[in-house]
């Protein structure tokens, strides 16, 4: 068309340019068209640029809130680790603290038994009613004694009730036996 446009606009008749002339005009038009659909497309694209840029912003800001958030987490969580890790530290050494004591305690309680067993002829129990006069001193010292060593109590031992059941009845029976003659 480059050559048969050329050859019209030089040697073309008034009707072979009116009709170049409606050719151009409908190419501007057309052109105009494109022109205008090209800028709409294109602040369609500055709109969506910009709304993506937006959204962008919006999940960076999320990200940086949710790695912040994360890194606090884990300091919290590395808090509450060490916390329990000295917890149990503490609760191992007072459980072999609490061995130790048991230990000593046990000893002593065998050493205080085997001293208690037998002093001569003199059995524990007779040592616990030593001094004991009459039978209401007598019923007054095994109410005393079942109070301490009752084997409910801390300190309570159930061989030791029974010897001091054992010697009281055997105490009771002699007052009843003296009072009677």
């Amino acid at each position: 068309m480059d050559n048969n446009f050329e050859l019209t606009l030089l040697e073309g008749d008034e009707e072979a340019l009116n009709e170049l002339k409606g050719w151009l005009f409908q190419e501007n038009i057309r052109l105009n068209i494109e022109r205008k659909n090209l800028e709409s497309l294109f602040e369609q694209f500055l709109k969506e640029k910009k709304q993506f840029q937006s959204e962008m912003h919006i999940l960076n800001q999320r990200v940086l809130h949710e790695r912040k958030r994360l890194k606090e987490e884990n300091r919290f969580f590395e808090k509450k680790m060490e916390i329990l890790q000295n917890g149990f530290r503490e609760l191992e050494e007072d459980r072999r603290q609490f061995e130790r004591e048991k230990l000593r305690f046990e000893t002593e309680r065998k050493v205080q038994r085997e001293n208690f067993e037998y002093t001569g002829n003199v059995t524990r129990a007779q040592v616990f009613f030593r001094g004991v006069t009459n039978q209401l001193a007598l019923k007054k010292r095994y109410k005393d004694l079942m109070k301490i060593f009752h084997p409910d109590n801390l300190c309570g031992d159930n061989e030791t009730v029974l010897a001091i059941s054992k010697e009281y009845e055997k105490l009771r029976k002699e007052y009843d036996y003296h009072k009677e003659a």
